[in-house]
């Protein structure tokens, strides 16, 4: 009766899921650019994420390898929003602000503050102001040289769906979605979705 009780087959309950084993893992583990200072920096930010405890560093890099869609401007005005405030400029005082991406001008704003940002890439008059106003922008390998861990900087990244086209996505009743409209007037847009006799309005 042991040894029955010993070949008893185990519980097959925890086989692995053999379904999904073609599944791509959709993660990118390099960058698609071709541009050769983004993969100089990969190279850098992959080898301060390894040698590194500084989830900072591995921030970083997943940010490198992302797609420009993801990888959203940041005005000067948001900077100054979230990092000079006059609620939070005490305790951001002397922090570099880090954009793994662009760095835009805000016309509208008429102050610039001085700022130390270390950005991917600056739009010219973004630049002038910053500097103008006694602030510093840097690379972000000028970043690692001088932080190799972070510290003492804070991480931003921009708005990733204020894009227009991100406007028309999920369509439906009472999403309050932009139509992909040719013209506003009695012969548009006045069909599903815009009468209720014909499916539903809103």
């Amino acid at each position: 009766m042991e040894e029955e009780e010993q070949q008893q087959p185990q519980d097959l309950g925890q086989k692995p899921h053999l379904d999904h084993h073609h599944v791509r893992n959709g993660h990118r583990k390099a960058p698609k650019s071709a541009n050769p200072y983004l993969k100089l920096l990969v190279k850098l930010y992959r080898f301060l994420a390894r040698r590194t405890d500084s989830k900072f560093n591995a921030a970083v890099l997943r940010r490198l390898y992302m797609s420009k869609i993801n990888r959203p401007p940041v005005s000067i005005s948001r900077i100054i929003a979230t990092a000079a405030n006059k609620h939070t400029s005490k305790e951001q005082e002397g922090k570099t602000v880090v954009i793994v991406g662009a760095v835009t001008d805000d016309n509208r704003l008429l102050e610039v503050p001085k700022l130390s940002i270390a950005a991917l890439r600056f739009t010219a008059t973004a630049r002038a102001r910053i500097t103008a106003a006694g602030g510093e922008c840097i690379t972000l390998d000028q970043l690692a040289q001088r932080s190799p861990t972070g510290s003492n900087t804070l991480l931003l990244r921009g708005p990733k769906n204020a894009r227009e086209a991100v406007k028309h996505f999920g369509f439906g009743p009472h999403q309050h979605k932009k139509p992909y409209i040719e013209s506003k007037g009695r012969k548009f847009e006045r069909a599903r979705g815009r009468r209720r006799s014909r499916g539903f309005k809103v």
